[in-house]
């Protein structure tokens, strides 16, 4: 028997239908369902027959999902329910006391919980194996010199294992969001039924403990409207894109004939149609683009959960494809990060001859007037108007005369020795001796916190 007089639309089950993208759900579906019909029998809600026929039936109905010969019908609506249907079609009658004490509204948001938290589990483990080969990279170029960049002009020195560093501890941080995704999936909605409870005298605390939930939703309502979980993964996600999208960026540019700093692995770059002598950083572009895309689903799930009443609404059916497809970018994009960074090589000396410009000397130069009684904004002028001069001279800096020095600074041509000697390359990043900078000991300082950081990771 049927509430309605009149056939589904053709369309309408097209649109109504997740079965197409919701069939990666099955494991979780699977097990689950195992759970709960233990539980069940635990309660004495079904008998132990029935336990057993159902946990037999699902074994098979496993095994076809496996083996991908589940046999999938038109009209199956949604994973949960084709599972079921089979389940029937194998167990026979009793195949129906499954769904007994629960609703498929509490069951899709623990499968997708179950889920969240698995995959933020693998972030945080795909993170870890590039913060390694980054760690890696910076202890093996700890001493290259290159150029920093602001406004992707040449600002200050720093070496090439400082800047790599860089993306270790954005990596770090994002790490940390998604252990808090992962924590954050671990709240058991089964058993919160529709949106009320259900009927029945369950124990959930047996179904967390099954299913490795750290602890029960407390209120059935909540349980199954929120979707904070899957907005926490894809706010990880979002970030953790963004932080590899800056990544690609220099990796492109640094490969550039005009930057010269390093050459992508063969592995990870792309040949031209028509131009034979072209390697281009398509991977790494890829990591450009690929960010604005995970951005785009987390805003696009904060679209759907705006201003929505509770409890269930079918618009929760599209908090999956944005998950789903999510997923599936950012742990290519990190895949594709890893080979990218393990197999890159550098030019250092390249990278040294962009680092000797000594008009990236001018704040240490200006720093040494301070040093001598001036104060900064005076001294700020004064290199300024120096640079001006060596540029409108076409010199550098160390070519300047005594008498071009003076006309700008007398007290710098008092200390033309002291000038000179900051202009030497290896002082301009010696100098950075604050906590954090680019000097090599506080790098080296740098790389030992990041070890004990990866180390720790590994065991939380």
């Amino acid at each position: 028997m049927s509430r309605f007089h009149e056939p589904q639309h053709p369309d309408f089950h097209r649109l109504n239908a997740s079965l197409a993208f919701d069939r990666r759900l099955w494991p979780q579906d699977v097990a689950q369902s195992r759970a709960h019909a233990r539980m069940l029998a635990e309660r004495g809600i079904i008998e132990t027959g029935d336990r057993d026929a159902l946990l037999a039936g699902l074994d098979s109905v496993e095994r076809e999902l496996r083996d991908e010969r589940f046999p999938f019908r038109e009209d199956d609506e949604d994973i949960h329910m084709a599972i079921e249907r089979r389940l029937t079609e194998i167990a026979g009658p009793v195949g129906g006391r499954l769904h007994t004490a629960r609703s498929r509204n509490d069951q899709v948001v623990t499968d997708l919980a179950m889920y969240t938290r698995e995959r933020s589990a693998a972030a945080r483990a795909a993170i870890a194996s590039l913060m390694r080969e980054l760690l890696i990279r910076a202890e093996g170029h700890i001493d290259w010199p290159m150029p920093g960049y602001t406004h992707l002009q040449r600002a200050q020195p720093v070496y090439l294992g400082h800047h790599l560093l860089a993306y270790f501890w954005m990596l770090s941080r994002d790490r940390s969001r998604f252990a808090f995704a992962e924590a954050e999936s671990g709240r058991l909605p089964l058993g919160a039924g529709a949106l009320a409870g259900v009927s029945f005298d369950t124990d959930r605390g047996f179904l967390a403990r099954e299913l490795g939930f750290s602890e029960v939703a407390p209120n059935s309502i909540d349980a199954v409207s929120g979707r904070d979980f899957i907005l926490d993964y894809l706010g990880a996600a979002a970030t953790c894109s963004t932080h590899l999208s800056r990544l690609g960026a220099e990796l492109v540019l640094w490969s550039s004939a005009e930057f010269g700093f390093c050459e992508l692995p063969d592995a990870w770059s792309s040949g031209s149609s028509i131009m034979p002598q072209k390697k281009n950083p398509d991977a790494a572009e890829l990591l450009r683009a690929k960010a604005p895309r995970v951005v785009g689903h987390l805003a696009a799930l904060h679209g759907v959960m705006h201003a929505l009443p509770l409890t269930y609404n079918k618009d929760l059916q599209e908090d999956k494809e944005h998950l789903f497809d999510a997923v599936d970018t950012l742990e290519l994009t990190l895949a594709a990060a890893t080979g990218m960074i393990a197999g890159v090589r550098f030019d250092r000396a390249r990278m040294r001859e962009a680092a000797s410009d000594e008009l990236i000397a001018a704040t240490d130069v200006a720093d040494l007037l301070v040093r001598l009684g001036m104060p900064f904004r005076e001294a700020h002028g004064v290199v300024a108007g120096l640079v001006r001069t060596a540029v409108d001279a076409g010199k550098k800096l160390s070519d300047l005369t005594d008498a071009e020095i003076a006309a700008v600074s007398d007290l710098l041509a008092e200390h033309r020795e002291d000038f000179q000697a900051v202009l030497a390359q290896s002082s301009w990043l010696e100098s950075k001796i604050s906590e954090g900078g680019t000097s090599l000991a506080r790098v080296r300082e740098q790389i030992d916190l990041a070890r004990a950081v990866l180390d720790e990771g590994a065991t939380a």
